[in-house]
């Protein structure tokens, strides 16, 4: 017997056995299907709101995201701020995004279309979106396409990606808990920081398959 008889001998061995007779409906299926343990740790410690929002903002900044902190009558400013010191001239808008967050800055706003090719995004200076939620543990941001978050691609072609999170509400402690509020339905786009890969020397390359600039705002009480 060959090396390939013998593997191909022992998946049929480990493979499940149709049962006999003629029931082969997804319901007799599901009475033999395994149930999947959940008693994993959910949490690793309990926090305060404020401690989440922090372990947040420390993860991020540890992968290399830019954090910002500020209230809702100083979005505008800060989001105009952060655009202008980048040097962007034009500005990738989601067409769920509340008006106001962009109402101080002057850049010439892109609107986020169906027919726009990956050439037209990529000479866009830079995309201003919201979230689904965020992950404390992780330092992940989720986007799930809403109306605030646009088309997947507009936040993985631009260079510069600003990601506003209204906190405590869209910040969670764990994965467990974000797929809990997710709907799995929707394209998610899990974040952790700015697109980054290593070759085997571990020389670090920024920008490769996203943004090669993260710029998070915490949008909160302060």
């Amino acid at each position: 017997m060959s090396s390939k008889d013998r593997i191909l001998a022992r998946i049929r061995r480990a493979a499940p056995q149709p049962r006999p007779g003629p029931d082969t409906s997804a319901a007799a299926d599901a009475q033999v299907a395994p149930e999947i343990p959940r008693d994993y740790l959910r949490v690793h410690g309990a926090r305060t709101p404020r401690e989440r929002v922090d372990l947040l903002a420390a993860n991020l900044t540890e992968y290399r995201a830019l954090v910002h902190r500020t209230d809702e009558e100083g979005l505008p400013l800060l989001l105009a701020r952060l655009l202008a010191e980048r040097g962007s001239r034009t500005v990738l808008v989601p067409p769920g995004l509340p008006p106001y967050w962009l109402s101080a800055a002057d850049q010439t706003r892109v609107h986020d279309r169906e027919a726009s090719t990956p050439q037209e995004l990529d000479r866009v200076d830079s995309v201003v979106t919201g979230c689904a939620l965020a992950v404390a543990e992780t330092g992940t941001v989720v986007l799930d396409g809403a109306p605030d978050q646009g088309r997947r691609r507009i936040t993985l072609i631009p260079d510069h990606h600003v990601c506003v999170i209204r906190v405590p509400d869209q910040v969670v402690d764990s994965v467990p808990q974000a797929l809990e509020r997710l709907d799995p339905a929707r394209a998610l786009t899990w974040i952790s920081g700015p697109s980054a890969t290593s070759d085997i020397e571990l020389d670090r390359v920024e920008g490769v398959h996203g943004p090669r600039t993260l710029e998070i705002v915490l949008v909160g009480a302060q």
